[in-house]
């Protein structure tokens, strides 16, 4: 029985990028994101010498579940039977298009939209908020999308105290000169910023936010934004790069770098290899003394209440 204020359902689309969910399904799924072009075979060997170095695959998929589930429970805790919570993948299953007919079926006739991913690009966060409102389109159901959420009330101090914690761990005797804090997030090709993307002005105003709350320059602690795991393409992609930043780091005196990939909320391949395992490497071979990373958000509750809060105001 629905809420007498909301006699029909609000849906709610929660999209995220999607991951495989074992090893043999790697070749297929990366040949969708490459839009059905088989990756090459020596790509696909290092691909999936990445998967086995974080043991095997990526824990994206529980991960994200957890999300989804946890925004729901919080949806529903404040709201009884306002809200039907569906999810779909950029690159797996169940797809966006899926998602968006079964809130249709379900008797819903408009959803707000939302990525699991706190900043706007186009060929990224875009592309998801295009598919839902194309299906929605077809199917009959207005899409309210949240392009983006990277200041929502509580993000900062929620990802501050993430920052403060890695830092507080810093070998004692290391002055704040010798300790410098890199927020990161995935690179994007620079003809996409050359287009008016407001991607990387976004990612600087969240390493801001983090940076103020952190107190990072009250504490006299160097900070800046790096980004990763650019692609392989031979457009020119966003930089610095994170590794020619640590290196950089290690040359002009740092001792201690602790990196923030402020641009993701969950462990994935992007943080757990790009960051656990090639930068920290990186960082040894340069001569850090110590090298860390800010804990991933994950499904903390405290993140999934900032979400709901966001849905709410979406969608009221």
């Amino acid at each position: 029985m629905h809420n007498a204020r909301h006699p029909a359902p609000t849906g709610v689309v929660v999209m995220a990028h999607g991951t495989p969910g074992r090893p043999e399904e790697i070749a297929a799924f990366y040949t969708r994101i490459r839009r059905g072009s088989p990756p090459p075979p020596a790509l696909l060997d290092e691909l999936e010498g990445r998967y086995r170095a974080i043991g095997g695959t990526s824990p994206l998929a529980a991960r994200t579940r957890a999300q989804v589930e946890g925004l729901a429970a919080a949806l529903e805790a404040t709201d009884p039977g306002r809200w039907t919570v569906r999810f779909g993948a950029k690159h797996t299953e169940p797809s966006i298009e899926e998602a968006v007919t079964r809130l249709s079926e379900a008797g819903v006739a408009r959803a707000v939209g939302i990525v699991l991913a706190p900043h706007f690009t186009g060929p990224g966060t875009g592309e998801y908020l295009e598919r839902a409102q194309s299906a929605g389109g077809a199917a009959g159901l207005e899409i309210l999308p949240v392009r983006h959420w990277h200041r929502a009330p509580g993000m900062a101090g929620l990802v501050g105290r993430r920052v403060a914690d890695a830092v507080a761990k810093v070998p004692a005797g290391t002055g704040p000169d010798h300790t410098a804090v890199l927020f990161t997030a995935h690179s994007v090709p620079v003809r996409v910023v050359d287009a008016g993307d407001p991607y990387p002005d976004q990612v600087a105003e969240s390493a801001a936010d983090a940076a103020a709350a952190a107190g990072l320059d009250a504490a006299g602690i160097g900070w800046s934004v790096a980004w990763q795991s650019a692609g392989r393409t031979a457009d020119p992609w966003v930089g610095p790069d994170v590794l020619d930043e640590i290196r950089r780091l290690a040359a002009t005196g740092r001792t201690a770098v602790v990196v923030c990939p402020v641009g993701f909320i969950s462990d994935h391949l992007e943080v757990l290899y790009d960051l656990d395992v090639e930068a920290r490497s990186v960082a040894e071979d340069a001569g850090l003394a110590y090298f860390d990373r800010t804990r991933s958000l994950n499904d903390d509750p405290e993140l999934l209440a900032i979400l709901a809060e966001v849905v709410r105001r979406a969608g009221s």
